[in-house]
């Protein structure tokens, strides 16, 4: 059995939007990805959205990356997820650099459900489920934790020997027990409420869940003040309020700490994920019903992974593809990528799950700005016969590379170039004592008559000179080439360092991104 379903959408924009989604458990063989694909090309879509992970692969081997190859010499964007494997790192799926890779981020939108404990002190949660009967008392308060780690994790029939009945219990995430479980558990042994705590891997995001019983998830470090004042106190108290949906939390846009970080493994020389965007706690048309079973009438869900941030930036590369329809695949992903924001809400540095700024390996170039990426300035494009350059270089045969773009290759030093040589627009290299140089195409897709000159941001350890360091234009289309060398000062070494070079003009900010590992 085909394990995606595909349906082809007659979208608001006069264009047609492919989505690509899991329906087995198993995942989803190359076979029944490359059909699925294919009848999208022949279907005439303009975007394929495929929600669909996997494992770091040659991409000879990687069916995701020889469709969307297919796709893009049609003029066909692909985007994809990154994955939900994070946040260790190289955890990457979907990593060529003609798929648009795409992680998770928040949004300024919570359903707060807040746990208040006997000694006063609050801790804001989520919870989907909000039940309005659930008194505004004090229950006492227990982690089963304190046994073993079964009944920490509030696994079937774990809490049978603990004494739960009409009590909150606290339960720890994950370890291979769904929420539903976990939940069922505690309800099961006569607990009145669940407090589903974060692991510290999980950090301080949350998600919100419908239960079978009051729930809340809070974040790690709630998840050590709670279980500190359970241990403070012979006799701990705790409630939970449900306050509903509220608006206008500044923390946002940060990384999920779920969303899968970089470097690529399969082509350490591209910057991936390539942007983040929503993708935690999106209300969305499901095949899951709320209580994670299938073939129900219940067709909405609160939802969170990069299967949903996928979407949200294939229907902004639909916006961008009516407004530019001369635009190739990478024309747009270099709109969406140079013109990406770096700042939250409060106008600080975007944030992982552990409330420290996150690195390129989570964000990617930031979050997406569809506003900006409609009117980029300039834009790096991209051929497929550059792809074959690039691919000429990454140590396949020709015959490998063959079965990625479906055509006999003949690689020589002539037709190879390295992978940082690429016309992408963001720079990923690794640097040892020889100094490095690269270049860089840009095409003026903004003001005919334009200047730019470079400014480029500190890098710890490398020092980066830009030539020429003025861009100037006269008509719309015009191309330039500008240099990039870059040299290892100070020693460092061992270590990954990041940075990025703008070009500057009246109207306008480009940005492409830096990864540097130094050696």
């Amino acid at each position: 059995m085909a394990c995606i379903f595909i349906f082809s959408i007659a979208f608001w924009l006069s264009f047609h939007l492919i989505i690509a989604q899991l329906q087995t458990d198993s995942g989803c063989s190359d076979v029944d990805t490359l059909a699925a694909i294919d009848a999208a090309i022949n279907d005439g879509v303009d975007v394929l959205s495929l929600s669909i992970g996997g494992y770091t692969t040659p991409f000879y081997d990687d069916g995701m990356a020889i469709g969307a190859f297919a796709a893009i010499q049609k003029g066909i964007f692909m985007s994809a997820s990154a994955g939900n494997d994070g946040p260790l790192s190289a955890t990457l799926s979907n990593e060529a650099p003609w798929i648009l890779t795409v992680g998770a981020s928040t949004h300024d939108r919570k359903i707060v459900a807040t746990v208040v404990l006997g000694n006063g002190q609050e801790y804001d949660g989520e919870s989907i489920f909000h039940p309005t009967d659930f008194p505004h008392t004090l229950f006492p308060l227990v982690y089963p934790g304190l046994l073993n780690q079964e009944a920490a994790l509030c696994s079937s029939r774990s809490l049978n020997s603990t004494d739960v009945k009409g009590k909150v219990v606290v339960c720890d995430k994950g370890g291979g027990v769904t929420r539903l479980e976990k939940g069922q558990t505690v309800r099961d042994a006569g607990g009145v409420a669940m407090v589903l705590v974060n692991l510290e891997i999980d950090g301080d995001g949350t998600l919100a869940y419908v239960d079978v019983l009051p729930t809340t998830n809070v974040g790690y470090s709630a998840r050590e003040m709670i279980k500190a004042y359970i241990n403070s106190t012979s006799t701990p108290l705790a409630g939970i309020l449900f306050k509903g949906t509220i608006i206008g939390f500044k923390s946002a846009p940060s990384v999920s700490s779920f969303s899968s970080r970089g470097p690529s493994l399969a082509s350490p020389g591209i910057v991936k994920p390539d942007i983040i965007g929503p993708g935690v706690n999106i209300l969305a048309a499901t095949y899951v019903s709320l209580e994670n079973k299938i073939g129900t009438d219940l067709t909405f869900n609160i939802v969170s992974g990069t299967s949903i941030s996928c979407p949200h930036l294939s229907g902004i590369v639909a916006v961008l593809k009516s407004a530019h329809p001369d635009w190739s695949p990478a024309a747009i992903k270099s709109a969406i990528i140079t013109t990406a924001d770096q700042f939250n809400l409060e106008g600080q540095s975007i944030l992982d799950q552990r409330n420290l700024p996150a690195d390129i390996f989570a964000t990617g170039a930031g979050h997406v700005n569809l506003s900006k990426a409609s009117d980029p300035g300039l834009i790096y494009d991209i051929q497929p016969q550059d792809y074959i350059q690039y691919l000429c270089s990454l140590g396949y045969t020709e015959e490998q590379i063959g079965l990625i773009v479906q055509q006999t290759v003949k690689c020589s030093p002539q037709s190879s170039i390295p992978e940082a040589e690429l016309n992408y627009p963001s720079f990923s290299i690794i640097l040892g004592p020889q100094t490095q140089n690269y270049t860089r195409t840009v095409t003026n897709v903004g003001v005919a008559s334009s200047t730019y000159i470079v400014n480029i941001t500190q890098i710890q350890g490398v020092h980066i000179v830009v030539e020429p360091a003025k861009l100037v234009f006269t008509k719309v289309n015009q191309q330039t080439t500008y240099s990039v060398s870059f040299t290892q000062i100070g020693g460092i070494t061992g270590r990954f360092v990041q940075g990025a070079i703008l070009w500057i003009s009246n109207k306008y900010v480009v940005r492409s991104p830096i990864s540097i590992k130094l050696e």
